[in-house]
């Protein structure tokens, strides 16, 4: 099959991943083919029970078009989501369905020199407990934290095997196609893709997790910057606290802001006598003492909702620099932290009546995220489709079915 004709199949796959139930002439339209290719490329999909038929287009006063979609089972993603101490590793399809899921594993991001290598061996297991075909995985993307150059496959911060990228290293031992970007990027990729921002053309996507994140998306695209480094929320100098950074500069944004800040201070209030329903052991690590306060706050205990307001707050007050700078349409909070729902949304507006001017604030609208922490993984798996002409997925109709155990 020619180079060309696979480029197209792909195309069309990525269309219907990201869109389910267009019709053949928008997806003529999308891939910019003439219908009469489009229709014969897309008819061979149906052939090889790639693609199927989803019904008929609503009504729009003449003949209803027929609308396509992947098969369910046509494709599966292994999907990775990062963070300092954590891993999370999901295997989905093409409905972002997790199939296989693996919990939580502690995985020390800092000072590993084996990182890499469990890594890879975790996903090899999962692969392995999942029992699928492995012709039947398109590839893998991973979110992590750091300065990620997604084109080089490198974290700046994190990569150290020897002259070798994250993406290689991982493909050469799994023999599969290896994605990384860092986990900001991939929620806002995530939200524009399948959540808030979906019909978006500006928004700022706020990952609230140990940091504060920031994925852009500017004028309908995932916007990384010259070299993939755009977003570097939590490092805006907004306080004269005199507080070290984790960068190595002082008064950033996430030293009076983020989930870890969260805790520190519910620790604190805790050892003080503030009263609270907050359920904290000694032994309680972040991850575990993060979601005792969110459940606490969801549950309406006024300390974890003070602490809460007290971050959303501040984070407020970073938002108000984006929006003189970008008037975005839409700003949503997401990430882990976006579960606490609508108790982050009060005290950010309290804070952009105070800083920002008022004929911007008010053509910006505030969000909270539905995705919740699972946004990274589906924006892991995003990934993956978004690079499909990387992989040798849907180029042709040899692969064996992705239903069919190794």
């Amino acid at each position: 099959m020619g180079e060309k004709k696979g480029l197209y199949r792909q195309r069309i796959a990525r269309q219907l991943y990201f869109t389910p139930g267009l019709s053949c002439a928008e997806l003529s339209n999308n891939i910019s083919k003439s219908l009469p290719v489009t229709t014969k490329i897309l008819n061979e999909l149906i052939e090889e029970k790639m693609v199927t038929e989803s019904g008929f287009a609503p009504s729009s006063g003449g003949r209803r078009p027929l609308t396509y979609s992947l098969r369910k089972n046509i494709l599966y993603i292994v999907a990775v989501a990062m963070d300092q101490e954590v891993t999370r590793i999901s295997i989905m399809d093409v409905q972002n369905e997790v199939v296989q899921t693996s919990g939580n594993y502690v995985l020390s991001m800092l000072d590993n020199p084996k990182l890499w290598d469990e890594l890879a061996d975790l996903i090899a297991a999962q692969i392995r407990e999942s029992g699928l075909s492995h012709d039947s995985l398109a590839g893998i993307g991973i979110g992590m934290p750091g300065f990620v150059d997604a084109k080089k496959g490198i974290n700046h911060t994190y990569n150290k095997i020897g002259g070798k990228s994250i993406s290689a290293f991982i493909s050469e031992r799994l023999s599969l196609p290896v994605f990384i970007d860092n986990d900001s990027s991939l929620i806002a990729l995530a939200e524009l893709r399948f959540g808030a921002a979906k019909h978006s053309r500006n928004a700022m996507v706020v990952n609230i997790g140990w940091g504060i994140g920031l994925g852009m998306i500017l004028n309908g695209q995932l916007f990384r910057g010259h070299n993939g480094f755009a977003g570097e929320f939590s490092h805006i100098p907004l306080f004269t606290n005199g507080k070290l950074c984790g960068c190595g500069k002082s008064g950033c944004l996430e030293t009076e802001t983020s989930l870890l800040v969260l805790v520190d201070k519910a620790r604190e209030g805790l050892k003080a006598g503030r009263a609270s329903n907050i359920k904290l052991s000694s032994s309680s690590n972040y991850e575990e003492a993060c979601k005792a306060i969110l459940v606490a706050a969801q549950s309406g205990d006024r300390y974890a909702v003070e602490l809460i307001s007290e971050d959303g707050y501040n984070i407020g007050r970073g938002i108000a620099i984006l929006i003189h700078i970008l008037n975005p349409e839409l700003i949503v909070l997401s990430g882990r932290g976006s579960t606490a729902g609508k108790i982050w949304q009060a005290p950010i507006e309290h804070a952009l009546n105070e800083y920002s001017i008022p004929r911007l604030a008010a053509s910006t609208h505030i969000e909270v995220s539905t995705l919740g922490d699972q946004a990274e993984l589906i924006g892991a798996a995003a990934l993956v489709v978004e690079n499909l002409e990387h992989t040798n997925f849907f180029r042709s109709g040899s692969r064996k079915h992705a239903s069919e155990p190794v």
